[in-house]
């Protein structure tokens, strides 16, 4: 099977995670934001020698490609294409929702439908819709919650949203079939995703690969060009 190391600093939560197929096998997570540029290589390194991994040995890099934090999105894609370049190993781009919503069935039960969402600050959120067997009902996108933002959707069952943008929805939405929980991130999940990516090939240019951002990016060197 494929040994895939998987990068994710899309989010709050930083990790990485090495798989033999979709079998994690170990792990490392980093909770401060601000510190992921300079924790994920040295991080990389470390577990790949706790594991007797070389980097060579790898098959393919997978990384969370958004939507997400700009700046963390920006240093796991620069690290995984790095190495791809470098060893001459596939790139492997996820969905970072699809990725939330495949953790969120696997601590969930019940036929729910899964609304993960990312803070975008005030009322905006990145964010999707899957139904209970993970099929793409919403694709993503920039959405400034409102009270009735998934009216539609609601009449039809139970959603669960989740992520560390549904918080601030909570206190908006008022309706006995919104579940709002708080689930643990977790990179090992990816792992699934990115053996089935492996699988059928669905490896992105290196040439032209960037993160997901939803919405344009715009930096400060940008706005005052």
């Amino acid at each position: 099977m494929a040994r895939i190391l998987i990068i994710d600093t899309a989010v709050d939560i930083g990790g990485i995670c090495l798989c033999e197929g979709p079998e994690p096998i170990a792990e490392m997570r980093n909770d401060t934001q601000k510190e992921q540029a300079g924790w994920l290589q040295p991080a990389i390194a470390k577990l790949l020698k706790s594991e007797g991994t070389r980097l060579e040995e790898l098959d393919a890099i997978a990384v969370s490609a958004g939507p997400g934090s700009y700046t963390g999105l920006r240093v796991s894609m620069a690290t995984a294409k790095g190495l791809c370049y470098a060893l001459s190993k596939p790139l492997i781009a996820m969905n970072t929702l699809r990725i939330m919503a495949i953790s969120a069935k696997k601590q969930l039960q019940g036929e729910l439908m899964y609304c993960p969402m990312i803070d975008a600050r005030r009322m905006e959120v990145f964010s999707s819709l899957f139904d209970n067997q993970l099929v793409e009902i919403l694709p993503p996108q920039a959405l400034v919650l409102e009270t009735n933002s998934f009216d539609h959707w609601l009449a039809l069952g139970p959603i669960c949203f989740f992520g560390n943008g549904a918080e601030k929805y909570k206190n908006l939405l008022k309706n006995d079939l919104a579940i709002f929980k708080k689930l643990p991130a977790c990179v090992a999940d990816g792992a699934v995703l990115a053996a089935e990516m492996y699988a059928k090939k669905e490896f992105s240019d290196l040439a032209y690969a960037e993160p997901f951002y939803v919405k344009a990016f715009y930096s400060h060197l940008s706005v005052n060009s």
